[in-house]
């Protein structure tokens, strides 16, 4: 690695040195998403493209492309691949955002905010059926599997979150169990679907699933991080928003150890006096810190994964991509 390489963060890595290799499939990929949102016409097509107008990182299609065979070739049944699983994540960001009755989202008003929850629901069911169908045209019953599954977790996941709401003796368990039904379930199914389709051996397959809840797990555990810690201008999103919905992530459950007077706080009703209160007190407890390397030690461990798939998989930009989950800023 050169002192320019280290210099840079992992995203301008990538960037620079991967994202030709894969910038025309995400172009394929973007088109084929425009197309499926606007398919249905009327307010309903409008909902969903008002739901891919809101952007995205594209990290899921990408993680499909990129755990593609070496030398097998992206075709449309890759391409359809990262469609669905961007159309599930998709799915989820609405009906997260009307069962809390968010907003914004990116700093853009959200759905169920332009259309109500009604119209939202539909947008949202919309996009998880239309992703099956177009994962049905790889003709691989696995994939399908694979989705189907991780999509019951998503569900699941949830029901999860709503019984933890506001407690905060939750476990470092439970919230990582939580994590993987709604987070890095998704991440594993990308990078399975990758190494399915292109015909890995079953080794790198069980690799990469669990290469995805590795990285899964980081990019959930950063993002709760920023909502403490991050830039409203930059994440979109108040901060303290978790706290707010009453979920309970790792950085408050890290900082209520380091220190337990924390708990206090949390009589009653918070109130945005108290909930700013709170913040600092995370920031100040070494809870963000302790969450971070905890990321950090994920990430670790994908890299260790990686490792063990170089005859069969590209593994440099997978690399970068997991050192980006710790890296974020959005």
């Amino acid at each position: 690695m050169t002192g320019s390489d280290r210099s840079q963060t992992a995203l301008e890595q990538f960037k620079s040195r991967c994202w030709a290799d894969v910038s025309g499939h995400m172009a394929e990929c973007e088109q084929r998403l425009t197309e499926a949102t606007q398919a249905p016409g009327g307010t309903l097509g409008e909902a969903c493209t008002m739901t891919l107008a809101a952007g995205g990182k594209r990290l899921r299609p990408i993680l499909v492309f990129l755990t593609t065979k070496k030398n097998y070739g992206i075709d449309v049944t890759q391409i359809a691949a990262g469609v669905a699983v961007e159309m599930v994540h998709m799915a989820t960001l609405v009906h997260d955002d009307v069962l809390d009755d968010a907003k914004l989202r990116r700093g853009h008003p959200t759905l169920v905010a332009g259309y109500g929850p009604s119209v939202s629901m539909a947008a949202g069911d919309y996009l998880f059926s239309r992703a099956f169908a177009v994962l049905a045209e790889t003709g691989s019953e696995l994939a399908v599997s694979l989705l189907t599954g991780v999509s019951l977790d998503l569900s699941l996941g949830e029901l999860v979150q709503m019984e933890q709401a506001h407690d905060i003796d939750l476990s470092r368990d439970a919230y990582e169990k939580r994590c993987r039904l709604k987070t890095s379930g998704l991440f594993s199914a990308a990078c399975q679907l990758g190494t399915v389709l292109s015909e890995c051996s079953g080794a790198t397959v069980k690799a990469m699933e669990r290469f995805g809840h590795c990285i899964g797990l980081s990019f959930q555990i950063s993002d709760d991080i920023l909502d403490f810690a991050g830039e409203e201008s930059e994440t979109g999103k108040r901060i303290g928003t978790d706290l707010r919905d009453g979920t309970v992530t790792l950085p408050l459950i890290m900082a209520l150890e380091l220190d337990p007077s924390l708990a206090v706080m949390f009589d009653g009703n918070l109130s945005e006096e108290r909930i700013t209160e709170i913040v600092m007190k995370v920031r100040e407890s070494g809870g963000l810190e302790k969450a971070r390397d905890k990321a950090c030690d994920y990430v670790e461990e994908a890299a260790a994964v990686l490792e063990t798939v170089t005859d069969e998989l590209d593994i440099e930009p997978l690399r970068l991509i997991a050192e980006m989950t710790v890296q974020r800023r959005v």
